[in-house]
């Protein structure tokens, strides 16, 4: 099983939106977006379901990526994920069904940051330990059969994307 944890881009702080949630995306994190699909299409990133905030930079940030990402891809939408901790993400992961063998979560820090170190555990890399700039992308690695079985220590970090940097030409985090 394959998780993916997406912060969303750049946002703008233009301070003319009512409210969090309105949030676009800044010119920054709409050209990051681009330079990020074009790393899902290289990368054969190939979710079949991608669980995203209804903040709409993380909407935003999504839509960006549809091109790269399968015809098919299946995508939630979901109220819970915009306030979410790591702890309620990671419930939300572990309630999966069995035939999704690749997610990609679309959402905010701290919770995906704390989320990838949580499910990486003592041998999350430097660099992830690090931080999770907005428009970042975990890679984790998940044995088992079974979703239900998602903890602490169970994932493994393959990969880490982070926008404009010549970090991303190696493959491991």
């Amino acid at each position: 099983m394959i998780v993916h944890l997406l912060r969303h881009a750049k946002s703008s702080w233009t301070g003319g939106e009512p409210d969090d949630r309105d949030r676009p995306l800044a010119p920054r994190g709409e050209r990051a977006a681009r330079e990020l699909s074009r790393h899902l299409a290289a990368a054969g990133v190939r979710p079949s379901l991608a669980l995203c905030s209804p903040a709409l930079r993380a909407r935003q940030t999504l839509e960006a990526l549809r091109g790269a990402l399968p015809a098919g891809l299946e995508v939630r939408v979901e109220e819970r994920l915009y306030p979410a901790g790591a702890a309620q993400l990671l419930a939300r992961l572990r309630r999966l069904p069995r035939r999704v063998p690749e997610v990609l979560l679309v959402g905010h820090n701290p919770a995906l940051h704390e989320l990838a170190l949580i499910l990486a555990g003592d041998a999350a890399p430097r660099r992830l330990r690090e931080r999770l700039p907005t428009g970042a992308l975990v890679t984790l690695e998940v044995p088992g059969a079974s979703w239900r079985e998602l903890g602490a220590g169970a994932a493994t970090a393959v990969a880490m994307w982070r926008p404009r940097s010549d970090l991303n030409r190696r493959s491991p985090p």
